[in-house]
């Protein structure tokens, strides 16, 4: 199956099916799900993914994914801000890029549940 330049593609792959406890005492976890599927017009580079920040009792807080468009708009790469939010547009660039946005913003919501 074609693969793109490894720009991280290898290694996002690699992440697929992996959970990653973020912060015990809040309860904060990371769940993967990257699979490579073929090219088509909705999914270009081949590769369907979801990143998602979860809380203790599993709601999700955060994700970035192409699983749908987002309303009014004909972007499939997004990220939702909580499990409430339909989406934002996100302007997938490389594998290495989503993971650094994707990071940043659970950074973001870590710092926001120990402020509170």
């Amino acid at each position: 199956m074609f693969m793109p330049n490894d720009d991280g593609w290898e290694y996002l792959l690699s992440l697929d099916g992996m959970t990653l406890v973020i912060d015990d005492h809040l309860g904060l976890w990371v769940k993967f799900v990257v699979h490579q599927v073929p090219q088509s017009p909705t999914i270009p580079h081949g590769v369907d993914y979801s990143i998602t920040l979860h809380n203790r009792i599993g709601k999700r807080l955060l994700g970035f994914d192409n699983a749908h468009a987002v309303a009014k708009r004909k972007e499939l790469d997004h990220w939702h801000r909580h499990s409430d939010d339909p989406g934002r547009a996100y302007e997938f660039e490389t594998p290495n890029q989503l993971l650094a946005d994707f990071w940043k913003e659970v950074d973001r919501i870590v710092k926001e549940h120990l402020d509170e």
